[in-house]
C-alpha cells in the first residue's frame, strides 16, 4: 500500500471513530443506495460511457483469455461455456455460491481459479493478478444491470450468519466496525469523502484512487488496514464469508461491474 494510500485511509478510520454511535438497525431495503448515488456528475459520466470507463480495458482482455486455451488440457473457458453473453448472463448476481466440494460459499475469483485447476489443469491465477481480474470484470459484465440474486439455503445460513457477524463486529486498534460508518454514518462526510453504504454492485472496479482495477477483497483488506486490524489473506474464509453477506445486503441491487468509484 502507498504512503498516500496508507494515509487517506488512516483518516478514514479515525475520522469513523469520531463518528462512531451504538449499532443502528440494518439499512431498510427502500433506502439503499449504490456508491454510484453519491458520486460527482464527472465520475457518474465516467463509469456510463463504455469508451471512457477505464475497467472496460480489463474488460477487453478478459474476453481474450475466455477464448484463450490454457493449461494441460488445452481448453479455453468458451469451450466448456461458450458465449459469455448468454451461458454468463446473471452469473455474477449469484456469487458468491455454496460449492458442495468444499462444504462453503466460493467467490466468483475462485470458481475461476477451480475451473482452471480441475478442467483446464491450469495453474491458479493470483489473487489481484491482472489476468484474475480481467477474467472476473468480463465474467461479471455479462451480469451488469441485473438485480443481485444471492441464494441463502440451510448450508449457506451459517456463513451468511458469519459474514453478518463480521460486518457488525468491532476489531483493530480503533475498536471499529463496518456498520458503524456505513449504516450509522452513511451520506456524511469524511476527511472529504462521502460515506458510501458499501454495497459492491459494481466489482471488480476502476478506483481512481487505485488508478487500476481492484477485487472487493482488495477494498476490504484496505479498509481493515485502515482501522489497523490484521486482514486476512486474499481468498480467506472470513472474507469470502463478508462478502456473501455484503452481496446479501445489496440483494435486489443492479450490478455496474465495471464500476468506477472516487
Amino acid at each position: 500500500m502507498s504512503l498516500r494510500t496508507g494515509v487517506r485511509s488512516l483518516a478514514w478510520a479515525a475520522a469513523c471513530a469520531l463518528l462512531a454511535n451504538a449499532w443502528a438497525a440494518e439499512i431498510p431495503l427502500g433506502e439503499r443506495r449504490s456508491g454510484y448515488d453519491l458520486m460527482s456528475r464527472e465520475t457518474r459520466a465516467m463509469q456510463d460511457e463504455d469508451a471512457t470507463n477505464p475497467g472496460m480495458l480489463w474488460v477487453l482482455d478478459g474476453e481474450a483469455l475466455w477464448n484463450r486455451k490454457a493449461g494441460a488440457a488445452g481448453r479455453a473457458c468458451a469451450d466448456c461455456h461458450g458465449d459469455a453473453r448468454a451461458s454468463m448472463k446473471g452469473v455474477a448476481a449469484r456469487y458468491p455460491a455454496f460449492d458442495s466440494a468444499r462444504a462453503r460459499p466460493v467467490s466468483l475469483e475462485q470458481r475461476i481459479n477451480l475451473c482452471r485447476t480441475g478442467r483446464q489443469k491450469a495453474a491458479p491465477l493470483a489473487y489481484e493478478s491482472k489476468e484474475l481480474l480481467a477474467l472476473s470484470a468480463y465474467v461479471a459484465r455479462q451480469s451488469r444491470g441485473l438485480p443481485i440474486s444471492i441464494v441463502i439455503d440451510a448450508r449457506s445460513k451459517p456463513f451468511l450468519e458469519a459474514g453478518r457477524e463480521a460486518f457488525h463486529r468491532r476489531q483493530g486498534q480503533l475498536n471499529l466496525a463496518c456498520a458503524q460508518c456505513h449504516d450509522d454514518n452513511w451520506g456524511k462526510r469524511l476527511a472529504g469523502s462521502v460515506i458510501p453504504q458499501a454495497h459492491p454492485t459494481g466489482y471488480p472496479l476502476y478506483r481512481l484512487e487505485w488508478q487500476g482495477l481492484g477485487s472487493l477483497e482488495r477494498r476490504l483488506r484496505n479498509c481493515l488496514t485502515g482501522i489497523r486490524a490484521q486482514p486476512p489473506d486474499f481468498g480467506a474464509a472470513e472474507l469470502v464469508d463478508l462478502e456473501l453477506f455484503l452481496m446479501w445486503r445489496a440483494r435486489g441491487m443492479k450490478i455496474e461491474t465495471p464500476a468506477v468509484r472516487p
